[in-house]
């Protein structure tokens, strides 16, 4: 059973997982809140564009690469993201970064994982917001962290994997912040490293 983290936790991947990874799939999944119309009538929902964004920094708080919408792969390969969701409709997560433990280069201590607004809205327009570490070999979910605490940010540092003797790590940081992409993020990330 997957661990449901809280701000500020830290868990060992390995031990989660039950053994050896060599994959993990960090999942973000998202809903509008559905607006309420006059009697009930007329609601629905505006769409809301989350991003998905993972920085790599090496032991000195240097950031090395980053991947996110704009770029979908890190420049070594080592990290994948699925695509840009501009809507957060349908089931699951909304958008993956996959992360190939083996392949990460062993100047990269810290991985960081954010998610912003793009699109500008406040959290308190999103429901059932998550990230989650899911096992990229079986599909099990390792830990998840519930985003959905609704207020007036419009980003959050979501989590940190990051080597510590020997294995990963994971760190539910879970500062808000505001900003529209990663770069808006950076003054808050570096005391997270």
């Amino acid at each position: 059973m997957a661990v449901s983290l809280q701000k500020g936790q830290k868990i060992s991947l390995e031990k989660e997982a039950g053994g050896a990874l060599n994959r993990v799939v960090m999942g973000l999944g998202w809903d509008a809140v559905k607006k309420k119309g006059f009697f009930g009538l007329g609601g629905g929902q505006k769409e809301i564009d989350l991003d998905a964004s993972c920085l790599l920094f090496d032991e000195n708080r240097s950031l090395l690469d980053v991947v996110w919408f704009r770029q979908l792969r890190s420049k070594d390969g080592s990290i994948q993201h699925s695509g840009d969701n501009l809507t957060g409709a349908g089931e699951g997560d909304d958008e993956q970064i996959i992360v190939n433990l083996n392949a990460v280069p062993a100047n990269v201590k810290s991985l960081v994982f954010t998610v912003n607004s793009f699109t500008g809205q406040d959290f308190s327009q999103v429901n059932n917001a998550f990230c989650r570490i899911v096992d990229g070999a079986n599909g099990k979910e390792i830990a998840r962290y519930d985003l959905s605490v609704q207020g007036s940010h419009t980003a959050q540092i979501m989590a940190k994997v990051y080597r510590h003797a020997g294995e990963w790590k994971m760190h539910a940081i879970g500062e808000n912040g505001s900003g529209v992409t990663f770069q808006d993020l950076l003054p808050l990330i570096v005391p997270h490293i």
